[in-house]
């Protein structure tokens, strides 16, 4: 017997009288008409001459008869029967009340109806004195959030004992087969992907996509496409295009491909500024053989840019390459702090005791550099009196092997200082989300500074060798025009700040030439009404002089090219200027530079977000890429990104309303408790 929205409430709609109802709108899957048979408040259904029933019945055990010998109470929902009822009836209300139970007793293994096309409208009677009923795809659509946010396959609802948990609280719940979770999934992906294409499709300026990689745990190789962009009230925005299955053997021209038919797909090709890729040799490859397609259509330019998040990664692991063996040893000392309380507590009172810091639990023993460079900061801070106390209280269970000496520690403590820098520039990019190209530009220009300005010893001068070839390359590849451009229109940057490599008073001409030649004749009403937009948004209330200085303003910006002239004239806004804001507020100052910064800024400097490589929190994205099976990882993973974004959850042309869902669910919830405290009461 098949379970639907409609069955539940079907019954509602036949006993009672018509009142106001709760609505809420979630698609329908396929109804089945449910024809119940009862006795209840006069509504009495004409039967055959009724039979004598003997209480061999297998029905009756889940009736229970009232005290007054004349009626039967079904033990679920409290439906009262006529003693004289056929067990005809009820076996019939068990199987549209309480689905799962047949003549023998045992639940019954049924198939979930197939969603349909056509939104229900479900309501949610108001009664009293009644048992209340649950919606069962209710529930299977909110199981579908959870695995959404949990990043989950469908296959989990398979699980006989997750399965058999829900059927201890209510015995008739039946949940949907994984075959028909993935087809809902499958088809909440084709309904949202079409709402990311329309939003696409508004986007007035140019776009920036961010390409990344894996390999799941069935050796297939994934590909996530990532756009970005500026909007008009100048917010950054940022969707998850695709999740791509590239084919074996996945060389450049597969991801090429792979890259065309999604930009195609969304119909963006023709408004990609720039491609963010993770520095590898294939990725590169397919980056510039789409360039070349590209600049063959002069769609206009476009450029690719290595991910500095992920070249300081690479860097960083040349440093602590010498302090590996150190490392480890620290990180299984903090693994055993992190295990138990007792020995993080002792750890605690004598880091007190001896004045060497504070430290908050869990610490951080991942193996990204969040939690190397934890690692350090312990023994570096002086720490190491507390540990080696902690490892000989506990000799018994830890042994004497994360006992570090002198030389070990004094490795630690030089590594330590020259990763300093590092760390300053790592925790800035992390919080300041998403940073600009300019200013990674300057954080890698120090870090250029520090390797090559400090003399380390003598064994860690060949890691430092690599160190410095690994970001020469970074910077021979984003030395050029397009770089210079998205540098500049950070008005923190401007040319003051340019890194030497990158200050060229060619590259300054030939963005002027840019300028014009791309932002010069789109016409805007500031340059020639009295009164600029911002002086509407002030509401005419600005003051004399601010007056007179707009028309100053205006006046000296005649010429279109003397925006840029003006702009970099200027000093730089200070580092901690949110940039976005900055032009938001100066855009009608430079109404067409403004519009060239709103394509440029989108440039991202990194190919993922970066405190996901660097801090734990990557740990956890990458063991669900992992795990994922092929079948659920495209749909899972976008869907969950979008609804991050801040798009509905989609079957169709439908949309979930996932807080009107709860709302019922806990009211429903409340009636069954009540339900429950009425009966002890009687």
């Amino acid at each position: 017997m098949e379970w639907s929205v409609n069955n539940a409430f079907k019954s509602y709609k036949d006993m009672e009288p018509k009142s106001t109802m709760d609505m809420v709108l979630i698609p329908n899957m396929d109804t089945i008409d449910i024809v119940l048979g009862s006795s209840e408040k006069g509504n009495v259904v004409p039967s055959a001459k009724p039979r004598k029933k003997t209480m061999t019945s297998v029905y009756l055990k889940y009736f229970e008869t009232a005290p007054d010998g004349k009626t039967r109470r079904c033990k679920f929902c409290g439906q009262s029967y006529s003693i004289a009822t056929a067990t005809g009836n009820l076996g019939r209300h068990l199987s549209n009340r309480h689905p799962g139970y047949d003549k023998t007793g045992e639940n019954v293994t049924s198939s979930a109806p197939q969603p349909s096309t056509t939104p229900t409208i479900i309501k949610k009677p108001q009664q009293q004195g009644r048992a209340p009923q649950v919606d069962y795809d209710h529930l299977n659509w909110l199981l579908i959030k959870w695995l959404i946010l949990a990043t989950l396959p469908p296959s989990t609802l398979e699980e006989k004992w997750l399965a058999n948990s829900f059927k201890f609280f209510n015995p008739s719940i039946q949940l949907w087969p994984g075959e028909k979770y993935k087809a809902v999934f499958r088809e909440v992906f084709r309904s949202m992907r079409e709402d990311v294409r329309a939003s696409l499709e508004q986007v007035s300026s140019k776009v920036s996509i961010a390409l990344d990689f894996w390999t799941s745990y069935e050796q297939i190789f994934y590909m996530s496409i990532t756009c970005q962009w500026i909007d008009e009230n100048w917010s950054f925005r940022k969707v998850l295009l695709d999740i791509c299955q590239v084919p074996y053997p996945c060389s450049d021209s597969e991801i090429y491909n792979s890259l065309v038919k999604v930009l195609k797909m969304y119909n963006i090709e023709n408004k990609v500024l720039s491609c963010t890729h993770d520095n590898s040799q294939n990725a590169i490859h397919a980056c510039h053989a789409l360039k070349e397609d590209l600049d063959g259509q002069k769609m206009g330019p476009f450029c690719f840019i290595p991910c500095a998040a992920r070249t300081l990664s690479l860097i960083i692991d040349d440093a602590l390459r010498t302090t590996k063996p150190v490392i480890a040893k620290v990180r299984e000392f903090v693994q055993e702090l992190n295990a138990s309380l007792d020995i993080s507590e002792d750890f605690i009172q004598l880091t007190t005791a001896y004045k060497e810091g504070s430290w908050q639990f869990p610490l951080d023993a991942s193996a990204r550099w969040s939690g190397s460079y934890q690692m350090l900061d312990l023994v570096q801070k002086q720490a190491g009196k507390s540990m080696d106390a902690i490892v000989r209280k506990n000799e018994e269970m830890l042994g004497n092997r994360m006992l570090l000496n002198t030389a070990e520690k004094n490795v630690v403590n030089i590594v330590h200082n020259y990763l300093e820098p590092f760390y300053k520039v790592i925790s800035e990019i992390c919080v300041n989300t998403p940073p600009t190209i300019g200013m990674v530009i300057v954080y890698m220009d120090h870090i250029s500074d520090t390797i090559t300005t400090r003399q380390p010893p003598d064994w860690l001068k060949n890691p430092a060798e690599d160190m410095a070839k690994k970001l020469r390359s970074y910077n021979n590849q984003v030395c050029n025009i397009f770089i210079y451009m998205t540098a500049i229109l950070d008005p923190r940057i401007k040319c003051e700040l340019i890194p030497e490599s990158l200050n060229s008073e060619n590259y300054l001409e030939e963005a002027r030439a840019h300028f014009v030649r791309n932002y010069y004749t789109t016409p805007f009403s500031s340059m020639t009404s009295g009164y600029s937009s911002q002086d509407i948004e002030d509401g005419g209330a600005v003051s004399f002089a601010e007056e007179i200085a707009r028309k100053k303003r205006r006046a000296s910006m005649s010429n279109a090219t003397d925006e840029l002239t003006q702009y970099l004239s200027e000093s730089p806004a200070p580092t901690k200027t949110d940039v976005l804001e900055w032009w938001k507020v100066n855009s009608t100052r430079y109404p067409r530079l403004s519009a060239m910064a709103r394509d440029f800024l989108a440039v991202q400097a990194t190919s993922v977000k970066p405190d996901e490589l660097f801090c734990s929190k990557g740990d956890e994205i990458d063991k669900q890429r992992f795990c994922m099976p092929h079948d659920s990882t495209q749909a899972i993973l976008c869907i969950k990104s979008w609804t991050q974004g801040g798009l509905k959850l989609k079957y169709k042309s439908t949309e979930i309303d996932y807080e009107r869902l709860m709302e019922m669910a806990a009211a429903a919830a409340a009636d069954i408790s009540s339900a429950g405290i009425d009966k002890k009461q009687k």
